[in-house]
This record gives structure tokens, C-alpha cells and sequence, in this order.
């Protein structure tokens, strides 16, 4: 008779496997990660990988330990006029990061990504996996050079207001940060571009 169910596994396989991933991904980048080499690293099957995590992309969010989705954050951004995405990506975002339960994690990711192997994080996982598919789905010219520049813009955001607290940035409301970024980040996703 077997018995179905869970796999059994010790109780720290899943930090094993988080473990193996965040080195992988600082070291290789999102590309060259593989499920595989992740698997090999924390002494588990693939399939493991596989049952705890899903996919890659789900692999690599979970070991950026981020407090939540940003695909569940920026999903609706791109519902309603394009003309008007830039506002709602911002109040999605801010609604996040202002978020005084959630901000400590998304600054700790933050600190992360200035560390050495911070890059490929960002340039490799997060803007693939996060960003860029905003851009396609928006059905948008040169969805990945465009996106790049929303991230640029975004990122920066979160060095001044968030990591360095700079004013009067820190303090600039909700309002006056969608105010004052909006207008570039949507000429950024639909403007001209040389």
C-alpha cells in the first residue's frame, strides 16, 4: 500500500533549495540559473524544486524573499486606457512601498541589489520577469528598451524617497510623487523616444 501525499523531506529542504537559488541567481543571473543547478546545489531532486516553487520565475520571486507578488502588483496596471498606465503603475507601487507592514522587506531587497551581484538580480530576474511583461502586454513599441527606462525611473524613486530618505522626496505625498514622476514615465512607455 503507498501512501500519498506530501513528499517527505526535512524540515529545512525549502531554505536549502531558497539558499542555493539566491547564490545561483546572484552569481549567474536570472539566464543563467537553471532549476537544475539549483536542485544539485541544495542536494535535492529537480522535481522538489519543482513541488515547493513552480517555476523559475516563481523560484527567483521567492528567493528575493519579497513580502509580496509585484506580478500580483502591477497585474492590473495595464487594464484601462494606456494613455493613463503611468498613474496607475505609480499608485500601484506606492500603494506597496508605502506600506509601513511591507516596506522594511522591500528594503532590505532594495539594500540586495546595491550588493556585489546585485545586478544580475535586477537586470536578469526582476525586469523579465516583472517588468518587461507589463511592457508586452501593454502591446507597446520596443517593450523592452521602454521598460528598462519606466525601471530606471522607478528605481531611482526608491534610492531617493525610500533607501536615502532625501528630501523633500521622502516626504512628498502619494499625490505629489504620481504627480511629478507620471508625465516621464508615461512618455517613457508611449512618447517619442530618440
Amino acid at each position: 500500500m503507498s501512501v500519498r501525499g506530501r513528499r517527505p523531506g526535512a524540515p529545512d529542504t525549502r531554505a536549502a533549495v531558497l539558499a542555493a537559488a539566491r547564490s545561483a541567481f546572484a552569481e549567474q543571473g536570472f539566464r543563467g540559473t537553471t532549476i537544475r543547478a539549483v536542485a544539485s546545489a541544495a542536494g535535492v531532486d529537480p522535481a522538489l524544486v519543482h513541488h515547493y516553487f513552480g517555476t523559475k520565475d516563481d523560484l527567483f520571486l521567492a528567493a528575493m524573499e519579497l513580502p509580496v507578488d509585484p506580478r500580483a502588483v502591477v497585474a492590473h496596471v495595464t487594464e484601462g486606457p494606456v494613455d493613463e498606465v503611468a498613474e496607475r503603475f505609480l499608485t500601484a507601487f506606492l500603494g506597496v512601498w508605502d506600506d509601513p507592514t511591507i516596506q522594511p522587506a522591500l528594503l532590505t531587497v532594495a539594500r540586495r541589489i546595491l550588493e556585489p551581484g546585485g545586478d544580475k538580480l535586477l537586470s536578469e530576474g526582476f525586469l523579465p520577469v516583472v517588468i518587461q511583461p507589463v511592457g508586452a502586454r501593454l502591446g507597446i513599441d520596443r517593450p523592452e528598451h521602454r521598460m528598462t527606462l519606466v525601471a530606471s525611473r522607478v528605481i531611482g524613486l526608491i534610492l531617493m524617497r525610500y533607501v536615502l530618505r532625501a528630501e523633500p522626496l521622502a516626504s512628498l505625498s502619494k499625490e505629489g510623487v504620481i504627480a511629478t514622476y507620471a508625465p516621464t514615465i508615461q512618455r517613457y512607455l508611449t512618447g517619442d523616444l530618440p
